[in-house]
């Protein structure tokens, strides 16, 4: 019951920190969680909406409800596939890359601000144990 209490009121805490941060500088977490994946893994030729989707973790509804509302603020565009006129790619505009070019140090220091507690060492144990709960109950996401 400890660890499901900790790990609960932990994300909990997690979870407000970061919708805190990403609210001080205009954002939703999620926009910023779509935003850096197009960003991390569809730099230059974009990603489909099925590939956003599978990466957030979200039904196809939600992530064209997400792309519509990110391409209204011109954070986003769709765009024709190249190799595949059925299909649509979505991409950073150069207004989206710039804020998540601007955003992600700020929110690399939030992170590390939140680790504090935890040494180097601890953090190095801590990512293994992670990740093999985690995958034990069927999370394969994790790098």
């Amino acid at each position: 019951m400890q660890i499901f209490g900790r790990i609960s009121r932990l994300a909990r805490i997690l979870e407000r920190e970061l919708t805190d941060f990403f609210r001080l500088h205009g954002l939703e977490r999620w926009e910023f969680d779509v935003l850096a994946t197009l960003r991390r893994s569809g730099n230059e030729t974009g990603l489909s909406a099925g590939a956003l989707n599978k990466a957030a973790m979200i039904t196809s509804g939600a992530i064209t409800n997400r792309l519509d509302r990110l391409a209204a603020k011109d954070w986003v565009e769709r765009v024709p596939d190249a190799t595949d006129r059925r299909a649509i790619r979505v991409h950073l505009t150069d207004t989206g890359r710039e804020l998540v070019d601007r955003l992600l140090p700020l929110h690399m220091d939030n992170e590390q601000r939140l680790l504090t507690a935890l040494t180097p060492e601890d953090r190095e144990t801590l990512i293994p144990l992670l990740r093999k709960f985690s995958e034990s109950l069927g999370d394969l996401s994790l790098d």
